[in-house]
């Protein structure tokens, strides 16, 4: 692909350099795939490191890559907004791929000040897929009650954990040159973020994390009908009843009232389309479940943080965000009042406004 293939958008050009892709980026031919040049939206994108930019597919406000971070991931990631600005890594939940940041959220986040980066968490969306032969199969439902009451998963064996999932972060931010960021993680996203910000306090600047929790032992349980969501699954795997399946979860954890049921399955198709990979979740939740607690990690964390959670989320009840907010040292609590386990329209300007004085502030 040359630069006169987004005529409007890929403005400049590195000349005379190449780059090759262990996997194929969306849109891009089999030939171009295998060599491409490396190419940005404006010159100012170079101190990102040589990657090929391309316009994104999801968002009218982003650029997207493939970004080759070592030990076999590749990540799928998209940018946008002033490359000047500081730059803000958003940090996506369990089994969902970024197109679940809303894109007027994305918008807002850009035009309060900031280079916004989502990515694809590895086994979601274009980003890799971890496949280990012989792993045996865990019971979810057993390894939750043993979380609850406090006993370990650690002999679980699965393909990877929280702490795997923290490093894919963190090479993310060498790739791209970033330095010291600022962190928005959502739900499991929040999660990695906290072990991220412990564990290299020196790549975070500062720490925003909503509707997320520590895992630790004895916290107030999800609710049984949020509980169900983590446990039903659709009746086939078919595009309908996946999309079918995505309406339903969104009414069963999101915002009463605020749930758009025409965006939320324009959504379940896009990430149908996208990519449809079951064993993702079903992974993804066993790192979660096989981590256990992460006080350890909550407890180091220098950054400055601000928890946001909504007063009517079932699926991780307000208490654990305020367990999140007391482990952290000197972290600040927000409770949203009426909001659950997502981002409505409604509460964006609010969401946006706790976020931009928190870490520009």
């Amino acid at each position: 692909m040359t630069n006169s293939d987004h005529p409007d958008t890929l403005k400049y050009v590195s000349q005379n350099q190449t780059v090759t892709s262990k996997e194929n980026l969306k849109n891009l031919s089999e030939d171009s795939a295998s060599h491409l040049r490396i190419s940005y939206p404006t010159p100012a994108w170079e101190k990102f490191g040589q990657h090929h930019w391309q316009a994104s597919d999801l968002s009218d406000h982003l650029y997207q890559a493939m970004l080759d971070i070592g030990d076999g991931i590749n990540l799928c990631i998209e940018a946008g907004g002033n490359p000047e600005n500081p730059p803000l890594l958003m940090i996506m939940g369990l089994g969902s791929q970024m197109v679940f940041w809303p894109d007027d959220f994305i918008k807002r986040l850009i035009d309060a000040g900031f280079f916004v980066i989502r990515f694809d968490n590895r086994d979601i969306g274009l980003s890799s897929k971890v496949q280990i032969e012989g792993l045996p199969r865990v019971s979810q439902l057993k390894m939750m009650l043993r979380l609850q009451t406090g006993l370990s998963n650690k002999s679980q064996q699965v393909a990877y954990n929280l702490t795997d999932m923290a490093e894919d972060t963190v090479r993310l931010i060498k790739a791209l040159n970033l330095g010291s960021t600022h962190l928005l993680g959502a739900s499991m996203g929040g999660m990695i973020a906290q072990i991220v910000a412990a564990r290299y306090p020196s790549l975070v600047q500062r720490l925003a994390l909503m509707f997320t929790t520590t895992n630790r032992a004895f916290l107030k349980p999800p609710k049984p009908k949020q509980l169900y969501t983590l446990i039903n699954r659709p009746e086939s795997h078919s595009e309908r009843d996946i999309v079918r399946h995505s309406v339903w979860f969104m009414k069963t954890v999101g915002t009463p009232g605020h749930v758009n049921v025409r965006t939320v399955r324009e959504i379940a198709k896009i990430r149908y389309q996208r990519n449809f990979h079951p064993l993702g979740t079903v992974q993804q939740l066993n790192a979660i479940l096989a981590s256990g607690s992460i006080s350890r990690f909550s407890k180091q964390v220098k950054a400055p943080t601000i928890v946001i959670h909504g007063s009517a989320d079932g699926l991780l009840p307000a208490s654990q965000g305020r367990v999140v907010a007391k482990t952290i040292p000197n972290a600040k609590f927000h409770l949203i009042e009426g909001m659950a386990h997502d981002i409505p329209a409604y509460y964006q300007p609010y969401l946006v406004d706790l976020i931009r004085n928190h870490l520009l502030g």
